[in-house]
């Protein structure tokens, strides 16, 4: 992160600004030269890992503005640290908005954040765009068309993963490891709304909190079980910690984990490669350590822009791929916006994507909205580690709850 002199006296505020549009004064008036976004990011706390989201989207608008901008404007992105705390993105958010001038807020992470912050957002008429959370409360035109969610619901990918138990193991025993918030909560209950009557076979469920110290014991129980199948539904940081300790007490079930811990270089290389073969997840976009893209045009398209505008200790990392793609999605709405960058307009090109493909998406992966569609991305892909590379198998899996069927 790069902060100046002048912004040091901010810290103790707890913000964190990135990026060279982060640089000038936040106290300047909006500009017909600039268009100003908001941002909060838990650049520390328990969820840290998923502020390189936030670094990733500060390093692509670096890169647009050295592009000439968006139709002749600059971005100037504002990102602050709530601490994964939502009273503090509260605080931030209105901040941003009262004190900073943002046009729009972008990409904030979380669940809890983005809920405090969306009353405040729709009564003001600000928009919400593309949060960083798969609940699907947030993205709700009726209630709340200020605001916009990005990624697949996490309770319609809980069903893929009940979908994929029916189809292949439907006679099997199951055990679930979900963390004790509502990022685990909305997957599991779809895992559990799915599964139907196959939830007899769920012989223990352990909620654990970030910072459970007890991990270890939490395995052994699951081990003691007997059971076939464990999902685990969390960050990579932990995935990685439960499928080593899996494999220390010499037990191979089928491994299931989430879309967020389903990377490489944060959660299956640190457990061990060997440990992880198998492994199976649903995806929608690419692993940058996933050496089946290494010929891939947009892959080289991303390491080129990490090497040039966003220089890290790792360039694999699945976080901050879908913070570039995020802002690649925004970037595509502020064109199609024009001159018109009014909040009106912003919203109603939002909410107007066709077809959009996000460079680093999975095949066959595409963004659509409408005024009555506010979840831009509803496609994955179930894949399967295997020691070195993810194996797609499958079709396209559409995750509009209702239907839950393959395309």
């Amino acid at each position: 992160m790069r902060v100046t002199g002048k912004l040091l006296f901010v810290l103790i505020a707890a913000l964190t600004s990135l990026g060279a549009m982060s640089l000038q004064r936040t106290d300047q008036p909006a500009t017909d030269k600039e268009i100003r976004i908001g941002n909060v990011m838990p650049y520390s706390g328990p969820l840290s890992e998923f502020g390189a989201i936030g670094q990733a989207e500060a390093a692509y608008f670096d890169m647009i503005n050295a592009r000439g901008g968006i139709n002749g404007r600059k971005i100037r992105f504002i990102t602050r640290d709530d601490n994964s705390d939502p009273a503090t993105a509260l605080e931030l958010t209105r901040n941003l908005v009262e004190t900073d001038n943002v046009d729009l807020m972008f990409g904030s992470f979380g669940t809890p954040g983005n809920l405090a912050t969306r009353w405040y957002l729709n009564e003001k008429k600000i928009p919400q765009l593309f949060v960083a959370s798969g609940d699907e409360e947030l993205s709700q035109p009726g209630a709340f068309p200020w605001t916009m969610g990005w990624q697949p619901s996490l309770r319609s990918e809980g069903r893929i993963y009940a979908n994929y138990i029916q189809a292949y193991y439907p006679r099997k025993k199951i055990v679930v490891l979900w963390q004790n918030d509502q990022f685990g909560r909305m997957l599991y209950k779809g895992i559990q709304e799915g599964l139907g009557d196959l939830n007899r076979h769920v012989l223990v469920d352990i909620a654990f909190d970030i910072a459970d110290e007890h991990l270890d014991g939490h395995v052994s129980i699951l081990k003691r079980s007997g059971a076939d199948i464990f999902v685990f539904l969390g960050v990579p940081s932990t995935a990685s910690k439960v499928i080593k300790l899996a494999a220390s007490m010499k037990w191979r079930p089928v491994f299931i984990v989430n879309d967020s811990s389903a990377t490489i270089a944060n959660a299956m290389a640190p457990a061990g490669l060997e440990n992880s073969a198998g492994v199976v997840s649903a995806a929608f976009l690419k692993d940058p350590s996933d050496p089946a893209w290494k010929d891939d045009p947009a892959m080289k398209d991303w390491f080129a822009f990490m090497d040039k505008y966003h220089q890290v200790e790792s360039t694999n990392n699945s976080a901050a791929v879908y913070g570039y793609a995020a802002a690649e999605a925004l970037t595509q709405v502020l064109r199609q916006c024009g001159d018109d960058v009014s909040r009106e307009n912003i919203m109603r090109q939002a909410a107007s994507l066709r077809n959009h493909r996000p460079s680093l998406a999975l095949p066959d992966i595409r963004m659509n909205t409408s005024p009555h569609n506010y979840l831009p991305i509803k496609q994955m892909r179930l894949v399967q580690f295997d020691g070195r590379s993810w194996q797609p198998f499958g079709d396209v899996i559409e995750t509009a709850f209702t239907e839950g069927v393959a395309r």
